[in-house]
């Protein structure tokens, strides 16, 4: 059965960092690109960060850009977000997403990715 499972939300205050985690089961994780995406209460989601599956490519949205890094261990199946200098803008649901295919310039398109996890809550505040 195939399955992602985000973890690492938290309540941090602006300026703090967090690293979320996207751990894959049930496929080869190995051939399939991940996402990360975000969703505020009332607003659409968003496409935060992507990395290739063979050679590690990535793409950072500008609204994160030298702030969040993304990485990838294909021996745990296992994607990382570090988040660093938090703001309360930040605040969403973060999800991971699969796909085994994506074409160029849709990295952050959340409707080129089949497969999806649950979800975690981060919330920047004081």
């Amino acid at each position: 059965q195939l399955q992602l499972v985000e973890s690492g939300g938290d309540l941090v205050q602006p300026g703090g960092s967090l690293r979320l985690s996207c751990a894959a089961s049930g496929f080869n994780f190995n051939i399939y690109a991940i996402g990360w995406f975000r969703q505020a209460p009332g607003k659409e989601r968003e496409g935060v960060s992507y990395i290739s599956s063979h050679y590690g490519t990535t793409t950072i949205a500008d609204s994160v850009k030298g702030r969040f890094t993304i990485s990838r261990d294909n021996a745990k199946n296992t994607v990382y977000l570090q988040m660093n200098s938090l703001r309360p803008e930040d605040t969403a649901v973060y999800y991971c997403a699969a796909s085994s295919i994506i074409r160029v310039g849709a990295e952050l398109d959340s409707n080129a990715y089949i497969y999806w996890g649950q979800g975690t809550q981060v919330t920047v505040s004081s």
